[in-house]
């Protein structure tokens, strides 16, 4: 949690972070089945949470801004193989892996350490350590 507690502080206005909602990656046609995953923590806009609430679905994958998945004993594969794939094919524009042993986050090919700053999606600074501690 202590990451959705670092995103929730730094989120632009209208922008909020969920832990564990089902994400329709919409790869499917509309009248087949759809492919739906569960991230550790997503960033949406208010507006896509709100439709979420109303209309008792999941959050599309084209409303998501970031999704972060945390790596786990096992899930090594899935996460930076099956999922990333899944993602960009869904048009996910930003997802990130966080491994916390040792403390690090994977974007794209880059491993990062200590702390992380960025302009995209958004401006923020986290302090990786911290999530370890």
């Amino acid at each position: 949690m202590e990451l959705g507690v670092q995103l929730h502080y730094q989120l632009p206005a209208g922008a909020q972070v969920l832990p564990a909602l089902d994400v329709e990656l919409q790869l499917a046609p509309p009248d087949a089945p759809g492919t739906v995953r569960r991230p550790d923590l997503i960033v949406v806009d208010h507006a896509a949470r709100l439709r979420t609430r109303r209309e008792g679905g999941v959050v599309r994958a084209s409303e998501v801004l970031l999704l972060v998945e945390i790596l786990m004993p096992g899930s090594h594969r899935t996460d930076l193989v099956h999922k990333r794939g899944e993602y960009a094919e869904a048009g996910i524009p930003h997802y990130w892996v966080l491994d916390t042993d040792p403390a690090s986050l994977r974007i794209d090919d880059a491993v990062v350490t200590g702390t992380f700053t960025t302009t995209e999606p958004f401006p923020l600074e986290l302090d990786l350590d911290a999530l370890v501690d």
